[in-house]
Order: structure tokens, then C-alpha cells, then sequence
């Protein structure tokens, strides 16, 4: 059997996807949400479903010939440890800054890992993308997203 890069990634994307599916399914709903027809729970049980759909697809389509092997030379594993550390940072950083500062840290710490210098570009990939992200989960989805410990201690609330 020949494991090709499609196998290994369909693989640790299928493990994303149940955990993210798992811990999804944990979401405390306020009372009455499980009613409505969109709450807490919805979108991230869809996207766990849609991952564990297309990791396996990805898994039964994966090519399998010889010349497709897995190969690990020329991979930078350095800059994936920098990304996992930058997602454990943005996870530690949603409780304190909140949602919206911290997507904006994330994704300017993101494009600048991956060799995007320009603050200028950087700030115009950032903040209208996590702008209209909030926009769309607190205005229009009505999903609460805490301000922040920090935010909220110096703004109060």
C-alpha cells in the first residue's frame, strides 16, 4: 500500500473534523436555543459534517501510484510549529482581547509567518476580513462574541 501526501492529509483533516464535530456538540446552549433553527451548535456541527465529508472523499479519490509517494523532503516544519504556536495564541487571546483584535492579531501574525512584510497589505487583509467576519456573526447571525476581559475592563460593560 502506498500512503500518498492525500492520504495523510485527508487523514489529519478527518481527525480535525470529529474533534472539532466533538467538542462542537459540547456548546451549552442558552435555554430555548435548541428551538430556534440556527444557535450556537449549528455552524459548528456543519462544518465538522462538511470536513468529515470531504476528508473522506479526499480519502477514497487519493491517487495511489508509486510516483505520488509521500515525500517529507522540502517541507518547512518550522513554519508549521510558528502557525500551531500563532493558533494557540489567537485561542489564549480570544478570552482576554475578544474576538474581533484578536482575528486581527491572528491574521496579521499569519500573513507575516508566511513571508508578507508590507504593513500596509498586511492591515487591508486583516481587519476588513475580521471586520465583516464580526459583522456577519454579531449583527446578522445575532451570535454573541464577548468583547473581551481586557476590553470590557477598560471600556466597561
Amino acid at each position: 500500500m502506498t500512503i500518498t501526501k492525500d492520504h495523510i492529509g485527508g487523514l489529519v483533516f478527518l481527525c480535525l473534523s470529529i474533534a472539532y464535530g466533538y467538542y462542537g456538540s459540547e456548546i451549552v446552549l442558552f435555554p430555548g436555543d435548541e428551538f430556534q433553527p440556527f444557535h450556537a451548535k449549528s455552524l459548528p456541527l456543519a462544518l465538522a459534517g462538511m470536513g468529515i465529508f470531504f476528508s473522506l472523499c479526499q480519502l477514497l479519490t487519493a491517487s495511489r501510484s508509486e510516483t505520488d509517494k509521500l515525500d517529507l523532503t522540502g517541507l518547512d516544519f518550522v513554519l508549521m510549529a510558528k502557525l500551531l504556536v500563532l493558533m494557540l495564541i489567537f485561542a489564549a487571546a480570544l478570552e482576554w482581547i475578544g474576538f474581533l483584535l484578536s482575528t486581527v492579531v491572528f491574521l496579521v501574525g499569519g500573513f507575516w509567518l508566511l513571508g508578507e512584510r508590507r504593513p500596509k497589505i498586511l492591515l487591508l487583509a486583516s481587519v476588513p476580513f475580521a471586520a465583516g467576519f464580526w459583522f456577519l456573526l454579531t449583527q446578522i447571525l445575532d451570535i454573541y462574541l464577548a468583547p473581551g476581559r481586557l476590553i470590557t475592563g477598560l471600556l466597561g460593560g
